[in-house]
């Protein structure tokens, strides 16, 4: 006797890993107060994690030439992260390229301010990185759940990404 199939049905695509890890990264962002200080803070971290590790003091490189500067410390974290998020999604990864590329922009002119007489690169970075910490553990605290990369180091690179993939959809652009 042959078993009868099951039409009409159809077998759920697997789901890809960065969408387990946004289902997982979600589970502790479900308040609208706390997704909404993740739209303020997230890009702040990243930018100031960014010009924290920019303003480190980068040897002089013979055969860079006139491109020394061009390469410093962030580049480093810079190729990691965006490595790391091309084997999650492309899309998302060349998203934050262009991310990247802008806040890049801003901690140069925060370069220029600093030679004009304005403050370190690095105080400036520290302040926004030390209120925008400040901002998320308030966000997590009216949430009521621990911040995911409590217990994974991994989702601190998620956040960025996961506030991506909702531009992405409100676009309708496959990620």
């Amino acid at each position: 006797m042959k078993k009868a199939k099951n039409k009409g049905t159809v077998a759920a695509a697997p789901k890809k890993a960065v969408d387990v890890l946004f289902d997982k990264y979600a589970e502790s962002h479900q308040n609208p107060t706390n997704e909404l200080i993740h739209w303020i803070c997230v890009p702040l971290i990243v930018f100031s994690l960014l010009g924290l590790v920019w303003a480190i003091p980068f040897p002089y490189l013979e055969f860079l030439g006139k491109f020394n500067g061009f390469l410093n410390w962030a580049s480093f974290l810079i190729a990691f992260s965006l490595y790391y998020y091309f084997t999650l999604s492309p899309v998302l990864s060349f998203l934050m390229l262009w991310v990247i590329s802008l806040m890049s922009y801003l901690i140069v002119q925060l370069e220029y301010w600093q030679a004009g007489g304005g403050p370190a690169v690095w105080l400036v970075c520290l302040v926004i990185f030390v209120l925008a910490w400040i901002g998320q553990f308030i966000g997590h605290k009216i949430e009521g759940k621990k911040p995911s990369f409590l217990e994974d180091v991994k989702f601190l690179l998620i956040g960025p990404i996961w506030l991506l993939h909702f531009i992405c959809k409100k676009a309708g652009l496959r990620y």
